[in-house]
């Protein structure tokens, strides 16, 4: 099965009265407590975030950059996903630098400044989903469109696509970096709703597609069978990477305001993060490793 398959995933969060929409809370000033220490109540889910974190930062970036050196040495034998699935890689590679300044800013600092840099990386990561949907469309045309995807397979419209995703994450993520906008955790949450809805039902589709696709009702094609088992993974990624957030941000007020910023929010956070790892270790595992067992045991 080819990278053609790996729409993968990564972020959601609701503005409050005490939050802001961003993995942390907007304002620290001096002589505030830090943020370990108003969940000295409610630690284990921290710890386990951060945990989370590093790991994304050990695994997720030569994972990710494993990724961009494959698709740049096969780069004459790409999917059509690929130049999305290169932009997924670089937007992680960039979000997995930050956990030492997470870890400084969650449990010793508590001054503002450094959240602005934490921020934008942030806004970054919640614009993922973007680069997630163009996957996810790309295989939905090829597989329920074969026609208009061939007719479109070789034009430019995709590196196109991929350019407008990079400005308006950065855009979003500049003006997340801001953190003063009235009513902006609005344009995240529709924006994080509407990936996730369109992302299911594209994965929802194409599964669909090729169990309709044998030549006997309970008969597939051993290619197509790999490909539905894959997307099928895919789409059970989705649904763990997303439905946590989709599920309980809606009801964070009735959540106590400790519960929500100190559990809640860390739960949906941390396993959405954990994406950045998740993305690139799928592409790698369907991918051939560079020496094969043969070249390895030749002299045998």
């Amino acid at each position: 099965m080819s990278s053609d398959d790996l729409p993968l995933m990564e972020v959601l969060y609701s503005n409050s009265s005490v939050l802001f929409i961003s993995h942390r809370p907007l304002n620290y000033t001096g002589g505030e407590k830090t943020v370990y220490e108003r969940c000295k109540d409610l630690p284990t889910v921290i710890i386990w975030y951060l945990g989370l974190q590093f790991i994304n930062m050990f695994l997720g970036i030569p994972a990710n950059l494993m990724v961009l050196w494959l698709i740049h040495k096969n780069k004459g034998d790409t999917s059509t996903s690929d130049i999305f699935i290169l932009h997924l890689a670089v937007l992680d590679v960039l979000f997995c630098l930050i956990p030492p300044l997470e870890l400084a800013n969650i449990v010793f600092l508590t001054t503002s400044s450094t959240w602005y840099v934490l921020r934008f990386f942030y806004g970054m990561k919640d614009s993922s989903p973007l680069f997630l949907s163009c996957i996810c469309l790309d295989r939905y045309m090829a597989v329920v469109h074969p026609i208009t995807f061939t007719e479109l397979k070789d034009r430019r419209h995709r590196a196109v696509l991929a350019f407008v995703v990079w400005l308006i994450t950065l855009a979003y993520a500049a003006a997340k970096c801001i953190g003063n906008i009235v009513n902006f955790e609005k344009v995240f949450t529709a924006m994080i709703l509407a990936a996730f809805a369109f992302m299911v039902f594209c994965n929802i589709a194409i599964l669909w597609a090729l169990r309709q696709s044998g030549p006997g009702r309970d008969e597939m094609h051993p290619v197509k069978k790999r490909a539905f088992k894959m997307v099928l993974i895919i789409l059970a990624i989705i649904v763990f990477n997303y439905f946590p957030p989709v599920a309980l941000f809606p009801f964070q007020h009735y959540f106590s305001p400790d519960v929500f910023s100190c559990y809640i929010h860390y739960v949906a956070f941390g396993l959405m993060d954990f994406s950045s790892s998740i993305q690139p270790m799928l592409y790698l595992s369907k991918e051939k490793p560079p020496c094969s067992l043969n070249c390895c045991s030749g002299s045998s």
